[in-house]
């Protein structure tokens, strides 16, 4: 699988999501089996840049190469300038985010509401495309849609279609509209219709939660890879799951609590450098609870860590459940009601 001229790893994609595919998370996915990861997206606001969130989101320091950074907007000269300066900071692919349903992201006709309007679509494409991606310099451009606005607005291959004749290098296709947000069932047939109809390298997301989820999907639509977004919190070794149920048929076992503990060790300590003490200790909530979810008093020990003031007592107060957890492993199959 190639994007432009970088060669992948794998056809295992980690899905840009706000708030959760940091840098952390997404060196963390590629370690444990992701051939490649885009970044948190970038707002295209150019009185945002300097903003403390955007420089965050925008350190690619130490990262696993290729470094593919999403930006979002609704302007096609400052989506162009936004893909400028990305490229300027170490970016080597650009990826155009019409797929994001968030209230706030569509309120400004950005993300999936972009659908609505396919001369803009392609106005932001081409002026993208102009700034980063001709020349001997060029710098691939990709694309993320949903399958429509809503059920009665389905514009996908029509989008596609106009993505591949304005230099787009490869698409991803979530398959819901955008009225969908995350509800009901992704649509797979629409994404199949869509690799059927572009010469482009298409990727297949939504729903992908299993290794024979997986194989299925990449059959169903002949996708050239698939992304994984939600899967993966806290449980970022789907990657390695799936990779070598895709390779051999065989389900890998699920990993022992004490590598569990280790994934989520590094993660944390790496999270904590990253953010710093103050939004470290607050953003590293929703990950402790993702990796803790399911396992036996798993609700009661989120709401005493939820009161650790510091990122060390937070640490410690994670591994001391973990180590409970170990002491009573005979439990540890046993999930919380549902």
């Amino acid at each position: 699988m190639k994007i432009g001229p970088y060669q992948l790893a794998n056809q295992l994609f980690v899905a840009p999501m706000a708030g959760v595919t940091d840098r952390p998370f997404r060196q963390l996915c590629k370690k444990l089996g992701a051939g490649y990861a885009v970044s948190e997206m970038i707002a295209s606001n150019a009185l945002l840049w300097k903003s403390e969130k955007t420089q965050r989101r925008a350190n690619h320091q130490g990262e696993f190469k290729p470094i593919a950074v999403q930006i979002a907007g609704a302007d096609p000269a400052m989506m162009a300038d936004a893909a400028k300066l990305n490229v300027d900071n170490g970016a080597q692919i650009i990826d155009i985010n019409m797929g994001c349903p968030a209230k706030k992201v569509c309120n400004v006709a950005a993300g999936s509401a972009l659908l609505r309007d396919e001369p803009l679509v392609q106005q932001i494409i081409e002026a993208v495309v102009q700034a980063v991606g001709v020349g001997p310099n060029a710098v691939p451009v990709t694309l993320k849609i949903r399958t429509g606005w809503d059920r009665e607005n389905k514009n996908a291959l029509a989008v596609a279609k106009l993505a591949e004749q304005s230099g787009i290098s490869m698409l991803t296709v979530h398959g819901r509209t955008r009225a969908d947000l995350y509800h009901g069932a992704a649509e797979y047939e629409t994404i199949q219709a869509v690799k059927s109809s572009v010469r482009i390298p298409v990727v297949a997301n939504g729903d992908i939660t299993t290794p024979e989820k997986a194989a299925q999907v990449l059959k169903l639509t002949g996708a050239d890879a698939i992304m994984i977004g939600r899967a993966a919190q806290g449980r970022p070794w789907i990657f390695r799951e799936i990779a070598h149920y895709l390779v051999t048929g065989d389900t890998l076992p699920t990993p022992e609590i004490d590598e569990i503990q280790n994934i989520m060790n590094e993660h944390l300590l790496d999270h904590y450098a990253f953010y710093g003490e103050y939004t470290g200790l607050r953003t590293a909530r929703k990950h402790i609870g993702w990796y803790c979810k399911g396992l036996r008093n798993s609700h009661h020990f989120r709401q005493r860590m939820n009161t650790a003031d510091d990122c060390k007592t937070q640490l410690q107060m994670v591994n001391d459940f973990f180590d409970e957890m170990k002491s009573h492993s005979d439990r540890l199959l046993f999930l919380e009601a549902a």
